[in-house]
């Protein structure tokens, strides 16, 4: 074979490994909805549930949850409606159906039980899966969750009255009404990073990386009209007796510094760690140990 035809060769086998490569990155529901999925890292399975409906894992990825590779085979997912995923067609972006998307994925990569690792709203989507999937779950690694959304919203709004000595209201008739009122009067201030970080720098890579989200949004257009993503899934917590990792921030003003006091998983533990919303990325190593430590012990 002349050096000519080997390199058209090597070209055609480059792009065929790509293809095969895209290929694998991605997830047909069974309700035709294609989700973004990525396979990175070796050790026990972990599928990733971001935050914030519309959001992407990329972002978690790139500040740091890709330390985590070293311990666990990590599945970087976006949930429908957000992200590199697609939209749902019919609309449904019911809990049962995220739910479900989850199911689907911890299939599709052939695993009895997984760990699944959420941060912020992904919480609500970690409980419910947990508690109807029980029989796959190895562990629950809950990073600055909220399982409330009610409550974390009102504990941002507290907040922002501090931060701008301000008075918005909390009453659940016009809450939502209400923080969209406080975000805005709080970015005009330009402390909108706030809520997320002191480090304004911090934020700033962040809003950099998330600029590059391709998503359609339609989740978030839809999920906040959703009565489910409202209910308060505290008490579901005594049911599930899966092994669970609570990581709470010192400082996380998105959910409420104390909002996992009213968790009451049988068999967790709690790892506060100085920091807001994003410890994946304020305090990387520490993130990262107490993660790991947590699989060690799990695997024992």
């Amino acid at each position: 074979m002349t050096k000519f035809l080997k390199l058209i060769f090597l070209f055609l086998l480059i792009i065929q490994i790509s293809a095969q490569d895209k290929k694998d990155n991605s997830l047909l529901t069974s309700d035709n909805v294609k989700l973004f999925t990525k396979k990175a890292g070796k050790g026990p399975l972990c599928i990733f549930i971001h935050g914030e409906p519309g959001a992407w894992s990329e972002s978690f990825e790139e500040l740091g949850g890709n330390k985590l590779e070293s311990h666990l085979t990590m599945i970087y997912y976006d949930q429908r409606g957000s992200g590199r995923s697609g939209d749902a067609q019919d609309g449904n972006y019911a809990l049962d159906r995220m739910v479900e998307d989850i199911e689907e994925i911890r299939q599709q990569y052939k695993t009895e039980k997984v760990y699944l690792l959420a941060h912020s709203f992904g919480g609500i989507l970690a409980i419910n899966y947990a508690s109807k999937y029980p029989e796959h779950i190895k562990g629950i690694i809950l990073a600055n969750c909220t399982l409330n959304l009610k409550y974390s919203l009102q504990q941002q709004i507290n907040y922002m009255n501090q931060l701008m000595n301000t008075d918005f209201t909390l009453s659940d008739s016009s809450l939502l009404p209400d923080f969209i009122k406080a975000k805005n009067a709080l970015g005009k201030k330009g402390l909108n990073y706030k809520m997320l970080s002191d480090n304004k720098n911090n934020i700033q890579l962040l809003n950099k990386i998330d600029s590059k989200n391709p998503s359609t949004f339609s989740f978030a257009q839809k999920a906040f009209s959703i009565p489910e993503y409202w209910n308060d899934y505290t008490p579901l917590t005594q049911s599930v007796t899966t092994p669970t990792l609570v990581i709470t921030g010192t400082k996380d003003h998105s959910i409420g510094e104390d909002h996992y006091t009213s968790f009451l998983f049988p068999n967790q533990k709690i790892a506060k760690i100085n920091g807001g919303h994003i410890l994946y990325f304020e305090n990387n190593k520490e993130f990262v140990k107490v993660i790991s430590d947590f699989i060690l012990k799990n695997n024992e």
